[in-house]
């Protein structure tokens, strides 16, 4: 139901699963292991993956933290974008990339879900994008330190405010990995 015209198809989309990112990321062993289902599904299903990478001056290119996180594998033939703000459109070459591929809607995983997720989900519905989250398949780190509810509680509430979010003529919502349709 997207508002972009002539973009029928769907894309997975792996926002910053870096080293350094997801350390101390909340169950982050099983979202890890959710993401490369996801991946292996959309290969499958020659349904596109699309990577994001982060950098900024707490996380250089190149640096052994801003890799991607070694239990993935991202074929060379997938686009890797790079980014340096949080939400993945901004001063990159994704619409690009997500244009040329004719995807009008995303299925996004990834980290920080209170950061560069929530960015990004928030970006691409504004950009007239379906999108939809897989609550099992984000994660975040505890900054409970600085006033923020602990990272289970900021996931919890990150799939419930995305589950029902509406727009005219684009669609949204939270579906577990198992349950991801890439064709719907």
């Amino acid at each position: 139901m997207t508002t972009l015209s002539d973009r029928p198809n769907t894309a997975l989309m792996v926002i910053d699963v870096q080293t350094g990112v997801v350390a101390d990321g909340h169950n982050r062993d099983q979202v890890i292991a959710n993401i490369n289902t996801l991946v292996d599904k959309a290969r499958a299903e020659d349904v596109p993956v699309v990577w994001v990478q982060h950098n900024d001056e707490d996380l250089p290119r190149d640096s052994d933290a801003w890799q991607l996180a070694p239990a993935l594998k991202r074929d060379e033939a997938e686009p890797l974008v790079h980014k340096s703000y949080g939400d993945s459109f901004e001063d990159t070459e994704l619409e690009a990339v997500l244009a040329e591929r004719g995807v009008g809607r995303l299925i996004i995983t990834g980290a920080q879900t209170d950061q560069c997720v929530r960015s990004t989900l928030h970006g691409a519905f504004a950009r007239g994008y379906d999108a939809t989250l897989v609550g099992d398949a984000h994660t975040t780190e505890d900054a409970t330190q600085w006033g923020a509810p602990s990272p289970d509680l900021v996931i919890a509430h990150t799939n419930l405010y995305w589950k029902y979010q509406a727009a005219p003529g684009r669609t949204a919502g939270t579906v577990a990995t198992a349950e991801v349709d890439f064709a719907g």
